[in-house]
Formats: C-alpha cells, structure tokens, sequence
C-alpha cells in the first residue's frame, strides 16, 4: 500500500471521528465562536478609540500612554545605551571637537534639511514660509555651501518641520504617545512621519552605495544631537519618564498650534493654574 493510502485513511478516520461529535458539539461551537467574535470587535473598538486619540500632556496617563508599561522598558533599554555608548561619545566630541567646528557642521546638516522643511509648508499652504525658507536654503549654499547662516543675519529665520508636524496640522490625531528603540520618544502618527523624514534626507542620495560613510554621518547626527543637550539633562529629576513624555507632547502641541496661528499663552499651563497665585507667592516668597 502507498504512503498516500494511509495518509487518506487517516483523514478519512479523523474526519469518521469528528461527525460523531459534531452534533454533540455543534450549540458549543456556535457559543464559543459568538464569544470570540464578541471579543475581537471589543479589542477592535478599543485600539480604534487608542488609535484615534490625539495625545496631549494634560491628558491621563491612561489615555495618552495605554502602552506605558512597555514603553517604560523600552525607556530603560534606551537609557542604558545612552548612559554606556551615546553620553560618553557626546562627551569626548565637545572636548575633542572645537565648537566652531561643531557649529559649521551643525548648519551644514541643517541647511540640507531646508528644501524638506519647504516641502512641508508648501503641503500646509504656507507659501510664504515656503518661500522664506527656499531663500535662506539658497543664500546659505551660495554663499558658504551650508557651512555658516547669512541668510539669518538677513532676516530669514529658519523654522523646522516633519511630516509628522504637517499631518497634525490637518487635524489627523496623533494616537498614543510611544517609546521607539534608540530613536526615543514620539507617537503613532510621528513614527510614520519619521518613514516620510528618513525618505526625504538628502544624504541618503547624495551617499547612496556608501553605506559605511552614510551611517557614519547618521552616528555623528545623533552624537552631535546628544551633545546639545548635556547641559540641560540635569533638569529631569524624579521621573523622568513621564517628564520626558510630557515635554514631548507639549512640544509638539505647541509646534501645530503655532504653525495654525492659535493661541499659546496658556498652553503649557494646567487648567486649573491660577496666575492670581503666582503674584501672591512673588509678593509673600517666605510663605
């Protein structure tokens, strides 16, 4: 007998062997299949409502960071490459690495982050930021390629954007706020604009097929980017999870809502802060 024969044979016995339960079983199938149909539409609703949420630091904790527990870990994971690997190099490259060295790279970098900055005020209707912008991308290269901001000392501010920025300025929710590995905080609808960003960078063409020489200008990036920041690290005390988080959030709150042209006197201040007290405890302090 061929191995197909009794590979059939077994079927046909499994299959013998399930009519006769079947009916047994049938009203306990369709039982259990309602439950499970139930349940997948509440968990449906449920990351729906997450999803759609549009994460501020006022909000609770529940609902601006549903994911806090695993955030936190990737937090801690974070915190031990920065305290081992990217503290120390930023470290070692404001000591070795003259600031003026430091700063002409810095505006290099930037100035090629120009033309995306208009990209994205053109796709929020900006024009005339627009074209502020393309004129300082254009007096900066001509003038020094990049290495130093002319275009400044003229008037012509610089101001940077993210695709993530542009969808929040069309009213798309941000969702709940997220920890990413190595590349820290942001949310559900930054990380997808953190996948339009990296598209968008001119080194990724102007290194394309030196792999090694891009990913070191991405190292040197991040280490220069660390390195504006260890005077100001001391600032976060207790925990500084959600101080980090909250700072985020209203960061880039307060970057939408300007760019709209809202009100921000009160936008990093609680609700229920009252500025009445405030001049009462300048005028008493000893209390």
């Amino acid at each position: 007998m061929r191995p197909t024969s009794y590979l059939y044979i077994s079927l046909f016995s499994i299959l013998s062997a399930s009519t006769t339960f079947a009916n047994d079983n049938v009203d306990r199938d369709v039982h259990s299949s309602t439950k499970i149909k139930q349940k997948i539409s509440e968990n449906y609703q449920h990351l729906k409502t997450q999803i759609n949420v549009d994460a501020n630091a006022a909000q609770e904790e529940e609902v601006k960071d549903p994911f806090q527990p695993l955030n936190r870990q990737v937090y801690a994971f974070n915190d031990v490459l920065d305290r081992n690997i990217a503290r120390p190099l930023a470290v070692q490259y404001t000591k070795k690495i003259p600031s003026d060295v430091r700063a002409s790279t810095r505006l290099f970098r930037k100035n090629l982050g120009e033309p995306w900055n208009a990209v994205n005020q053109l796709a929020q209707g900006r024009f005339s930021r627009a074209a502020q912008t393309f004129g300082r991308f254009t007096i900066n290269t001509v003038t020094s390629l990049g290495f130093a901001d002319p275009a400044t000392r003229l008037g012509l501010s610089t101001e940077d954007e993210d695709f993530g920025t542009t969808l929040g300025y069309y009213g798309i929710p941000s969702g709940p706020y997220v920890m990413l590995p190595i590349l820290g905080p942001s949310t559900f609808r930054d990380s997808i604009g953190r996948i339009a960003d990296s598209q968008a960078r001119p080194q990724k063409y102007l290194l394309d097929g030196d792999d090694r020489l891009y990913y070191s200008e991405q190292l040197l990036r991040g280490v220069d980017a660390r390195s504006q920041v260890l005077d100001v690290e001391q600032v976060l005390q207790g925990d500084k999870y959600a101080q980090l988080r909250d700072f985020y959030l209203q960061r880039k709150s307060y970057s939408i809502a300007e760019k709209k042209g809202l009100e921000q006197e009160n936008l990093f201040m609680d609700d229920d802060f009252d500025s009445e007290d405030l001049t009462e405890q300048e005028s008493n302090p000893s209390e």
